[in-house]
């Protein structure tokens, strides 16, 4: 069966809870998700205990964060099925740390320049491990300086050419570092949205680190970039998965969970992967 293998919950920067996100999915029809939160493997236990009750087979996973510095680009790695998650968790409580301080400068930025309030930034992002962009401007929402999440006033804020942003970037691991510790705890490595991020470059060196997957299929990946990391997953012998990156009313497209879906032949080489790595060693 076919499933939709990255999802966000509020944990992040998801406006769903975990109850919420599956049972969207069961009623969408779909009975195998992935939830992928930020730097945050809280969702797991939580998320496979409920998928239980409602037919939805949740696989264990986590996007962490990483930053490539010979280009200065944001990086993250999606980690499947880890055997010893706990092993992730201080990798994951730094990179939090890290995001937290980055997001309380955006805050105190934001706040100088608009009459939000952090006290009310910080309601917004109730539930969350930290303050996402979405957070802040879920703030400037209620206090009606925009209609949406994404749109100019975003643009103004929170990207790069513009003249007047606020963009405070948390500092984060090696990629290298972060393939390391996913193999340490026992999980597979996926490079998530590569074009996205411009990690092409970036794709041919951690193949030979050991990278186990690339994310294909992608709400903002187009036809003939699919085409290109199906040929270098072919060539080198990467797992493929995909998924609509569901983030709720906190995504910047209109599309629900199961809308890109990774393909049951690639879900099952996923579940499958490691112990057939495992026979080749052996």
């Amino acid at each position: 069966m076919s499933g939709d293998l990255h999802c966000h919950t509020r944990l992040s920067d998801g406006s769903l809870g975990i109850d919420d996100l599956i049972i969207l999915a069961k009623k969408q029809g779909i009975n195998k998700i992935a939830i992928t939160d930020h730097d945050c493997l809280a969702g797991t236990v939580r998320g496979r205990l409920i998928g239980g009750r409602h037919g939805v087979t949740v696989i264990p996973g986590v996007e962490l964060s990483a930053m490539d510095s010979e280009r200065n680009r944001k990086v993250h790695i999606l980690c499947y099925l880890a055997d010893s998650p706990d092993r992730l968790e201080g990798l994951c409580s730094r990179n939090l740390m890290a995001r937290k301080r980055a997001g309380q400068h955006m805050v105190i930025r934001v706040a100088r320049r608009y009459p939000t309030t952090p006290d009310l930034i910080v309601k917004c992002a109730s539930g969350s491990t930290s303050v996402y962009k979405q957070h802040i401007m879920h703030s400037l929402m209620e206090c009606g300086f925009t209609d949406k999440i994404f749109g100019p006033l975003y643009d103004e804020l929170f990207t790069t050419e513009s003249d007047t942003n606020v963009i405070v970037n948390a500092r984060f691991p090696e990629p290298k570092e972060i393939i390391d510790a996913i193999h340490d705890a026992g999980g597979i490595a996926v490079l998530a949205h590569p074009f996205l991020f411009d990690s092409i470059d970036l794709l041919d060196e951690l193949i030979p680190l050991g990278l186990d997957g690339v994310e294909v299929w992608h709400p903002l990946c187009e036809e003939d970039q699919r085409d290109y990391l199906k040929t270098v997953a072919a060539k080198h012998s990467l797992l493929m998965t995909g998924g609509s990156d569901f983030h709720g009313m906190y995504s910047n497209y209109n599309l629900s969970i199961g809308e890109i879906m990774t393909p049951a032949e690639n879900v099952r080489q996923l579940l499958s992967y490691k112990a057939r790595k495992r026979r080749a060693n052996a």
